[in-house]
């Protein structure tokens, strides 16, 4: 059976498109000759852009140049060499090339390159890494201007310039990660990974095989796998509510720490760490040890250097500074315009408690916004509503102790002018029996000392 050349051509042509690998071939002159589906897809280029045209009108190389075009004029052959370059839009392709010239007899007569897409693996690559050792936070991104915050975050960054293991103190909300970041960010293990995790989101034993890893066979489905302090060499390993740990895991996180090595499950060998340790913690760490949550030893052993965050209460000044910051936030993920807080929402925010800290008046904010329409205001209505009863809550437990009798006439009385006067005459009280004491009533009253003096000063009562 005799098969014509046309025929041959068209069934070459369709191996070619098929073949999983992609190939351009360049005839002496440096115009492209053939050039398959497969190069086409990984150069994301049109088939019509590069054929019959100079590869060099068509692609921008490195000052190394082209692998393809070095064939060409140098006979040299290359094998699995990585390069990265341009197409005509500017997109930049990363393969693995194997090259080398077409001969006729001793002539040069073109170059042919088989290339594999590496573009999509170096992506996937720099997100992986990203994704472990990339961090969002550094000290910059701490909002504050009072000294409370002030003097947290200079004592921070003086923990930078070390590798001991640090113990982040705050109530749920402060930012603790926020700091943790920041420290990892600023010290020399920048580069390296920074791994986060929860201690209290997974069962102890669960818990213990992420942090230390397996081996294959320690129980049934056990595969060698790394754990998270092998993950975090050289870099950061955070970990989040440690006083969650049962005493069993702490003493082997302390064992760790002492000796700088981890024991995979399963496994009869040591395993040399390089892993600095930030752990955060949601309660006072001696109430934590006299109640056994956390043991002592392991206190010690992270609290080289502690950093205790204040809770929002104890830095009410900040708190114009975050709601602008959370503002601006969300009016650009929202594509709103809004502007300002109302007056009367301002003082509310600001004597507020605050139990959820900085978290909860993020969230505050993001919910206010999301029921607003056209407005540029944030009023007292767009609050969520368990703030707006918890408001009149507490106000009316703060009167308790006081009957308000309306004198005759006074019925058109404004809601906010009997609030504060019932809020003036109980800080009056309280005062009173504590002498004058801000301390004593602040306590008494279940306000931070700054807080009470902020609402003294704004009611105009005399210590």
């Amino acid at each position: 059976m005799n098969i014509n050349i046309e025929y041959m051509q068209l069934f070459m042509e369709a191996i070619i498109d098929e073949i999983d690998v992609g190939l351009h071939v360049i005839d002496k002159n440096g115009t492209t000759i053939l050039y398959n589906k497969k190069m086409s897809q990984l150069e994301s280029m049109d088939s019509k852009d590069v054929m019959h045209k100079n590869l060099l009108d068509v692609f921008m190389f490195s000052k190394e140049g082209s692998t393809l075009v070095q064939a060409l004029q140098t006979g040299t052959e290359t094998k699995n060499s990585k390069q990265t370059y341009f197409n005509n839009r500017g997109k930049e392709i990363t393969t693995v090339n194997n090259t080398f010239p077409i001969k006729n007899g001793h002539e040069i007569i073109g170059a042919v390159e088989i290339a594999k897409d590496m573009t999509k693996i170096e992506s996937l690559m720099k997100n992986t890494i990203k994704g472990r050792s990339g961090t969002s936070y550094t000290f910059d991104s701490i909002i504050g201007e009072g000294s409370a915050i002030k003097d947290v975050i200079e004592g921070a960054k003086r923990a930078t310039r070390t590798t001991s293991s640090v113990l982040i103190v705050g109530e749920t909300g402060t930012g603790k990660e926020l700091f943790a970041q920041s420290i990892h960010n600023g010290s020399s293990r920048s580069a390296a990974p920074f791994i986060s995790q929860n201690c209290a989101a997974l069962p102890d034993n669960l818990i213990e095989s992420l942090l230390f890893g397996t081996k294959k066979g320690a129980f049934s489905g056990a595969v060698d796998h790394p754990g998270l302090f092998e993950q975090a060499e050289g870099g950061t390993l955070l970990l989040d509510e440690i006083n969650s740990l049962n005493p069993n895991l702490q003493s082997k996180l302390l064992r760790a720490l002492q000796e700088r090595t981890i024991r995979r499950i399963g496994d009869t060998k040591d395993t040399p760490i390089d892993v600095r340790i930030i752990a955060t913690i949601n309660e006072d760490p001696v109430e934590a040890i006299t109640k056994d949550r956390m043991r002592k030893d392991l206190y010690y052993r992270l609290s080289v250097v502690t950093v205790f965050v204040p809770p929002l209460r104890d830095r009410t000044e900040d708190i114009p500074l975050l709601i602008q910051r959370f503002i601006r936030k969300y009016n650009e993920l929202f594509q709103m315009d809004v502007r300002r807080v109302d007056q009367e929402v301002m003082d509310m925010l600001i004597t507020y408690d605050w139990p959820g800290n900085v978290r909860e008046l993020q969230h505050m904010i993001e919910g206010a916004m999301n029921v607003m329409a056209d407005e540029d205001t944030i009023r007292f209505s767009h609050l969520p509503m368990h703030f707006r009863s918890k408001s009149f809550t507490r106000t009316s437990s703060s009167a308790a102790p006081f009957e308000i009798h309306l004198e005759e006439g006074t019925e058109d009385i404004q809601l906010k002018e009997h609030l504060e006067r019932t809020e003036a005459g109980y800080i009056r009280s309280m005062l009173k029996k504590n002498r004058g004491n801000i301390t004593k009533t602040a306590a008494d009253a279940g306000l931070s000392r700054q807080s009470l003096q902020y609402r003294m000063k704004k009611l105009g009562i005399q210590a």
